[in-house]
């Protein structure tokens, strides 16, 4: 099968509710039946982040998959990173159903997961029995149980239990659908945690991210910034889910709790990153956007707005793999008409 072809197939998995759909996109993931993009990227789109090199700089953002049961597969689609997660500790089942809706008039998600996954040992466990070497570059995404979390302990013992089987750990403190998680974003409450991973790094460890919220305020963003930057952060990911509702939603499912993703977080999302990028100057901190982006025209935007890497999930989501290799020819496209010979060379212009 190919990539366009299972992408025709999604209507048929939309007459299901959300996360069943979800689930089964999954599982046809890990039995191979998506296909793969066998094309080769344009070299105009290879790039370097945070000290590791990229084949294109599209990526897969956590959430889609959460237990790395469909890694390869998701790799071979063409993506230029895939990062696995979010994992915590322990399994847990997150938040009851329904929670995961399609917002389609507005091409956007809502979801209340609660990190639902199968916990540390069998997300390792998968990691660690991937065929080397990989395809595509794997990060991976951590966060905290619901329960009996202590951030202190459990960021620091996740980063060191990743560290040997995946290229880059991600620290999610921005989930909206964990209580007080987005309070770990505070700067005293950040610089504790990053202090507490720095005493458990070694040399050659992977390099460290932080997913930060869309709804923070432009003001809290250089003391965090600060914060990273100071103790040895990589990389930002911009952004996480939103709770805000704009007014311009339209579907019934609009009023649903949780975390709002897709195009309506497309502007926010981007000026938050553009911000972010003005913040980092002069750091050395790389930044990933994310939020809406679902053609190479946005991704562009992103890119030129300061990322030096961009993911997807509900553009992903709703469009399949098809997407993948129409985007990447798309943002080489608009490379070429701009005369600009790298991608990396995009980066900022419009910040």
């Amino acid at each position: 099968m190919t990539p366009r072809l299972a992408s025709a197939l999604l209507p048929l998995l939309r007459r299901l509710d959300a996360e069943t759909a979800h689930g089964l996109a999954l599982r046809a993931l890990g039995a191979g039946l998506a296909g793969r993009d066998a094309a080769p990227d344009d070299p105009r789109l290879a790039t370097e982040a945070f000290g590791l090199r990229f084949r294109n700089p599209i990526g897969l953002a956590a959430g889609f998959d959460k237990n790395a049961e469909a890694v390869l597969p998701l790799m071979r689609l063409g993506f230029g990173f895939v990062e696995a997660g979010t994992v915590t500790p322990r399994p847990q089942p997150g938040n009851p159903r329904p929670r995961l809706f399609r917002l389609e008039e507005d091409r956007a998600v809502i979801n209340r997961m609660g990190f639902n996954n199968a916990g540390l040992e069998a997300y390792r466990r998968r990691l660690a029995g991937l065929a080397r070497p990989l395809p595509a570059v794997l990060g991976g995404n951590i966060g905290v149980n619901k329960e009996g979390a202590e951030p202190r302990r459990d960021y620091p013992a996740l980063y060191a239990a990743l560290a040997p089987v995946v290229d880059y750990v991600t620290v999610n403190v921005s989930s909206p659908n964990t209580p007080g998680l987005r309070d770990l974003q505070g700067e005293e409450r950040l610089a504790e945690i990053l202090d507490a991973i720095a005493a458990v790094r070694r040399p050659g460890d992977p390099p460290l991210l932080v997913k930060i919220a869309p709804d923070l305020a432009e003001a809290a963003l250089p003391p965090l910034v600060a914060a990273c930057a100071a103790r040895g952060v990589a990389g930002l990911i911009v952004s996480n889910t939103t709770i805000a509702r704009p007014d311009s939603l339209r579907s019934p499912h609009r009023g649903e709790a949780g975390g709002l993703s897709g195009a309506p977080l497309l502007a926010r999302s981007t000026e938050m990153l553009r911000a972010c990028h003005r913040a980092a100057r002069g750091t050395g901190l790389a930044l990933i956007g994310v939020g809406g982006v679902a053609s190479g025209a946005e991704a562009y935007a992103k890119i030129r707005a300061g990322a030096a890497l961009v993911q997807l999930y509900t553009g992903f989501a709703l469009a399949g793999p098809a997407l993948i290799p129409r985007l990447k020819r798309e943002l080489a496209a608009l490379l070429a008409r701009d005369g600009i010979a790298h991608v990396a060379d995009a980066v900022g212009r419009d910040a």
